[in-house]
């Protein structure tokens, strides 16, 4: 059975855990508001953008101009998976159920004969993906020192995914990120950005002639690059708000948690001082007797 001591230095260090973890979640209850703002202000931009090069590319279909981020290479023998992830913990499970995702992607297209590389963005990922997937991680983007990641990083990443294309190191790449819904619910997504998935249904026609200055084809050769940019970007603003809501989430439950010891301590602490009183009052009361 625990000292006296043992247990008064044990409520003192988890009061101070406490302490921390309640400064924790109010850090990350500000710093999320400013996030979410980030994120929901990209969404209706990055879907629009997504719509019209769905509508360019039904038009242009499997023309031999179209350009190779639509057509694709002919082939999807390589994936390339861009992981986006945090270099803090503190967390709960959102670093690891972007990774999660990745991998049960990765093993499906294993089992399929596909061959795997990994872009990794962010530090939590690399561990895992490495032990599970020797050799695979061919690109590492570090984020750290950087305090709000943003365009200038997404318009640097995406740039080296497509130099990486354009060199034939990969086929086919998908980009991995946690959706944010609220600060309780953040969803592992991932989403193929390369070649362009055909939409799920077909674009809405309104019946109207439409003629594009200068073609599709030239439209697409600009939007398509951009279009990489933009769904990069959206993943990493997405991840910072859902970053904070399961830090924030992470960080109350922690101080709930800590107040449930202490008390759980508290009751010990004064069962065992009272057991130590009554103890001592015996023996007092035994060598009287005595004398």
């Amino acid at each position: 059975m625990a000292s006296l001591k043992e247990l008064k230095g044990r409520i003192v260090s988890v009061k101070s855990t406490q302490k921390i973890t309640k400064a924790k979640k109010m850090v990350a209850a500000a710093k999320l508001r400013k996030a979410q703002a980030a994120a929901e202000a990209a969404r209706p931009y990055a879907e629009r953008l997504e719509g019209v090069v769905a509508s360019l590319a039904s038009k242009v279909g499997g023309s031999d101009s179209a350009p190779k981020l639509l057509a694709g290479t002919g082939k999807s023998d390589t994936h390339l998976l861009v992981v986006l992830n945090s270099d803090r913990g503190l967390a709960g499970a959102f670093n690891s159920n972007i990774v999660k995702a990745a991998r049960d992607k990765a093993l499906e297209l294993q089992a399929e004969g596909k061959k795997v590389l990994f872009y990794l963005v962010g530090r939590k990922g690399r561990p895992v993906i490495a032990r599970l997937f020797p050799g695979q991680i061919i690109e590492q983007y570090e984020t750290t020192g950087i305090r709000d990641i943003g365009f200038e990083q997404a318009n640097e990443i995406s740039a080296k995914v497509m130099e990486l294309y354009e060199a034939g190191a990969f086929d086919v790449a998908h980009l991995f990120y946690s959706k944010f819904r609220s600060a309780l619910l953040q969803i592992a997504t991932g989403q193929q950005m390369i070649p362009v998935p055909p939409p799920a249904e077909a674009p809405a026609s309104s019946g109207a002639a439409v003629e594009y200055e200068p073609d599709e084809e030239a439209i697409l050769a600009d939007l398509l690059p951009r279009n990489v940019t933009i769904q990069i970007f959206k993943g990493l603003l997405e991840n910072a708000a859902s970053e904070q809501g399961a830090s924030m989430t992470a960080m109350d439950n922690a101080t709930r948690n800590a107040g449930e010891l202490i008390n759980k301590l508290t009751i010990v602490y004064n069962r065992t001082r009272q057991a130590a009183i009554t103890t001592e009052l015996i023996e007092i009361i035994a060598g009287a007797e005595a004398l």
